[in-house]
């Protein structure tokens, strides 16, 4: 029987690398090992093996005639997807596909699949944490004690409300959002929520208020961003935006960085349209040592860390195993992000209907 191979791209050291097909007595002795993608992998008699490739062309020669791509950290072009003789699948240990060009893929009718529903607790927990953060302005009372500046704390908290009783605005209303929406009710904010794909029955099931954007910004005290880094999204908040917001209002970002127009935020934290921001995420990361929001006294800076925890590595990577296995063995994976190449692509659906997550949902 021939041996599966499967290519996994991802940044190292700064140069793109290429995971192709290795055998599982030697896999932990390359890129930090695949024990845990193995698990489902190996008994398909399957390989990943890793070949430097700098540009595109070069990542093509070598992997050709893969017949899984495993998505980790490159960007995957069409000039890439265009290029592959044999793949069945491109998967991802993300939730986030933006660094896959899935119209390529799906033109060529190959599943991409994710991990959407692995870490959502984690997320939503940190977006938690950068509300009441901000909205406590911790780092500054922080600053304050190490300062020898005990007695201003408490006046400058005296010019800010109580969080209970204050709105907090969702923009997306996905996995991440709907859990954030669970732990801050127990505040006793009011909690509003912008999506143009969810159903307002479905936003209101939640004990949310479904609005329209323009209705959100004017009226929410914290507004928390949660799109996907897609094309429809790629800078949903622009300046005029940020002009529709509170003085007062926070704003939060857990979701991708290229959601929001950067400068636009900037410009609104230094002009005093919004009083603070709380950022996981930005449109270049690492940012550059001379970004303003590095200087900004009033924001609170996490490094893309908000899926971070214990389980994240472990879960993720046996799911990309598991999702790689199923399309090899001819079936359906569980979370396809372009479900309509299935019914085409001569996989079999295995799942019982219906189902709550992936291309049934």
């Amino acid at each position: 029987m021939r041996l599966a191979r499967t290519v996994v791209g991802f940044m190292c050291g700064g140069l793109w690398v290429l995971a192709l097909a290795l055998d599982a007595s030697a896999q932990m002795e390359v890129g930090g090992g695949y024990k845990l993608e193995m698990e489902a992998l190996a008994p398909l008699e399957a390989e990943i093996v890793e070949v430097a490739g700098k540009t595109d062309d070069d990542f093509v020669k070598d992997a050709r005639d893969a017949d899984a791509l495993y998505a980790k950290g490159r960007r995957f072009s069409k000039r890439i997807i265009d290029g592959l003789d044999r793949c069945k699948v491109i998967a991802l240990g993300s939730v986030g596909v933006d660094s896959v060009d899935v119209a390529a893929a799906t033109a060529r009718g190959i599943p991409v699949t994710n991990v959407p529903d692995t870490f959502i607790e984690e997320v939503a927990d940190h977006a938690l944490m950068l509300i009441l953060a901000t909205f406590r302005r911790v780092t500054t009372m922080d600053r304050l004690v190490r300062e020898g500046r005990w007695a201003e704390g408490r006046p400058l908290l005296s010019q800010f409300p109580r969080l209970m009783g204050q709105t907090l605005g969702l923009i997306a209303f996905g996995h991440v959002a709907r859990a954030v929406a669970v732990r801050a009710r127990a505040f006793g904010v009011h909690i509003l929520a912008y999506d143009p794909y969810v159903e307002e029955l479905v936003v209101s099931q939640h004990g949310v208020e479904p609005v329209n954007l323009t209705e959100l910004l004017q009226r929410s005290d914290i507004v928390s961003m949660h799109a996907p880094s897609t094309a429809d999204a790629h800078h949903m908040l622009t300046e005029h935006h940020f002009r529709l917001m509170k003085p007062e209002a926070i704003f939060i970002s857990t979701g991708r960085g290229p959601t929001t127009d950067e400068p636009a935020l900037i410009k609104a934290l230094k002009e005093g349209w919004i009083a603070a921001a709380g950022l996981d995420v930005l449109e270049q990361e690492p940012p550059d040592a001379n970004n303003p929001l590095l200087k900004m006294d009033n924001v609170i800076l996490t490094p893309h860390v908000a899926s971070a925890s214990a389980r994240f590595d472990p879960v993720r990577k046996r799911r990309v195993g598991q999702e790689i296995a199923l399309v090899l063995n001819g079936r359906w994976p569980r979370s396809c992000v372009n479900p309509s190449v299935l019914e085409k692509s001569g996989l079999v659906r295995w799942q019982p209907y219906s189902m709550e997550r992936g291309p049934g949902a």
